[in-house]
C-alpha cells in the first residue's frame, strides 16, 4: 500500500465515521452517510478517491466480514424455520425484476442477450446493507429479518446459476480468462455446498476448541477469520459469491459455543476499517458522465428495480403467509443490489453481455437503488 493509498484510508475513515455520526442522530443508519461519503467524495463529486485496488481489496473483505457476522448472528433454528418462505421469497423476488429489466432493455432497443442480462443484473439482491439496517433496528432475528437473510442467500445463490448459463449461451469468458463448461461449474457448486455441510456439521466445533487451544492472542478470533475467509476463497472458486461461504461460516460459527466471544471480538474487525470502505466504494461508482446521456434508462432502471423487487419479494413472502405489513417490510428488504449486482454486471460486462454505452446507466441504477433501500426498509420497519 503507497502512501496515497494510506492517505486514501484516512480519509475515508474520518468522513465515514463523521457522516454515520450524523446520520445516527438525524435517526438514520449510519449505513446512508457512508454511501453518500462515496458519491461525495468519488468521481461523482469531488473525484479525490477513485476505485482502485486498495478500495476494491478492503471493499471485498468487508463484505466478507459483514455477511459473516450477519451468518454468526442468524438463528440456525428459525433460518429452518422459515426455510419455505425465503425459497418463494427469493423466487418471485427474481421473476418480476427479471421481466420487468427484460421488457426496459427491450423499449430501450438493447439486443436480446443484453436484455436478458439486465434482468439477471436486477434480480441480485445484496443483503449486506439490509443486514445492517436490522442490526441497528433489532430486527436480525425476527421472522422477518430471518427470511430476508435465507431469501437473499437463495437469490444469490440462483443468480450466480442463471449467470453462468446466459455466459454459456453468449460463449463468452469471464474474467478468469478461462470458460468453464456450464454442467463442470454447477457441479463445483453443489460439491461446495456438500463439503460446507460436513465440515459445518462435523468440522467446525472441533477446529474452534482447536483454535482455543492455541498459545497466540485471540486465537478463537484468528481460527474464525481462518474459516470464513476459507469459505469465501472456496466460494469465489466454484463461481459463486464470496458472501456466500463467508455468511455460512458465521452460521457455523454461530452454532458452537464460542458464538458470543467471536462476535464481540468481530465486529471490531469489521467496524474499524474494512466495513466502512465497502459502502463508500458502492458510492464511489456513480458518475454522472453517462448518466446525462443514458438519462431515461438509468431512471426507468431504477424505477423498475425498486418497484418489481418490492412487489415480487412481498408477493412470495404473502404467499407464505405473512400479513400485509410483514411481506412489505421483507420485499423493501430485498431491495437493495449492492455489490452483489455490481459483482454480476463486472462479470457480464467483461464476458460482453453489457456494453460499454449502458454501463453507467445500469451502475448509477444498482447505486441508486442500493441507496433508496435503507430508508424504505427503515420506514417498513417502523410499520410492522
Amino acid at each position: 500500500m503507497n502512501v496515497e493509498a494510506i492517505g486514501s484510508l484516512c480519509l475515508i475513515l474520518l468522513a465515514t465515521a463523521i457522516a454515520g455520526h450524523f446520520s445516527a442522530r438525524l435517526n438514520f443508519p449510519p449505513v446512508i452517510g457512508q454511501l453518500l461519503i462515496g458519491v461525495i467524495v468519488g468521481p461523482a463529486v469531488l473525484n479525490w478517491i477513485h476505485p482502485g485496488n486498495f478500495v476494491e481489496i478492503f471493499s471485498e473483505v468487508g463484505v466478507v466480514i459483514l455477511m459473516f457476522i450477519g451468518g454468526l448472528e442468524s438463528d440456525l433454528g428459525l433460518l429452518k424455520k422459515y426455510l419455505a418462505p425465503s425459497l418463494l421469497v427469493a423466487v418471485a423476488g427474481m421473476i418480476f425484476p427479471i421481466v420487468g429489466a427484460y421488457l426496459v432493455g427491450h423499449f430501450f432497443g438493447l439486443d436480446q442477450m443484453e436484455n436478458m442480462f439486465l434482468g439477471v443484473i436486477f434480480a441480485a439482491t445484496s443483503v449486506s446493507i439490509s443486514v445492517e439496517v436490522l442490526k441497528n433496528m433489532r430486527q436480525l432475528d425476527t421472522p422477518e429479518g430471518t427470511t430476508i437473510l435465507g431469501a437473499a442467500v437463495v437469490d444469490d445463490v440462483l443468480s450466480i446459476i442463471v449467470l453462468s448459463v446466459l455466459v454459456s449461451l453468449a460463449g463468452n469468458k469471464l474474467n478468469s480468462g478461462d470458460q468453464m463448461s456450464l454442467g463442470l461449474s454447477l457441479l463445483l457448486q453443489v460439491g461446495f455446498f456438500i463439503l460446507l455441510f460436513v465440515i459445518s456439521r462435523w468440522c467446525v466445533p472441533q477446529l474452534m476448541s482447536l483454535g482455543a487451544k492455541w498459545l497466540v492472542p485471540v486465537s478463537e478470533t484468528v481460527m474464525a477469520l481462518i474459516l470464513c475467509l476459507g469459505a469465501a476463497y472456496l466460494a469465489e472458486k466454484v463461481g459463486l459469491s464470496s458472501a456466500i461461504g463467508a455468511f455460512f461460516a458465521g452460521l457455523a460459527i454461530g452454532q458452537t459455543d464460542f458464538r458470543k466471544e467471536i462476535d464481540r471480538q468481530i465486529e471490531p474487525v469489521g467496524y474499524a476499517v474494512f466495513i466502512p470502505v465497502f459502502f463508500v466504494s458502492v458510492g464511489l461508482n456513480m458518475t454522472f458522465t453517462g448518466l446525462v446521456a443514458d438519462f431515461w434508462l438509468f431512471f426507468t432502471l431504477t424505477i423498475v428495480g425498486i418497484v418489481t423487487k418490492w412487489l415480487g419479494a412481498g408477493l412470495g413472502a404473502g404467499i407464505a403467509k405473512f400479513n400485509f405489513k410483514s411481506s412489505s417490510m421483507i420485499g423493501a428488504g430485498m431491495i437493495s443490489r449492492g455489490e452483489m449486482a455490481l459483482i454480476i454486471a463486472q462479470l457480464g460486462f467483461n464476458a460482453h453481455l453489457l456494453s460499454v454505452d449502458n454501463y453507467s446507466a445500469v451502475i448509477g441504477a444498482i447505486v441508486v437503488t442500493t441507496l433508496c433501500a435503507p430508508f424504505i426498509l427503515r420506514a417498513e420497519i417502523k410499520r410492522v
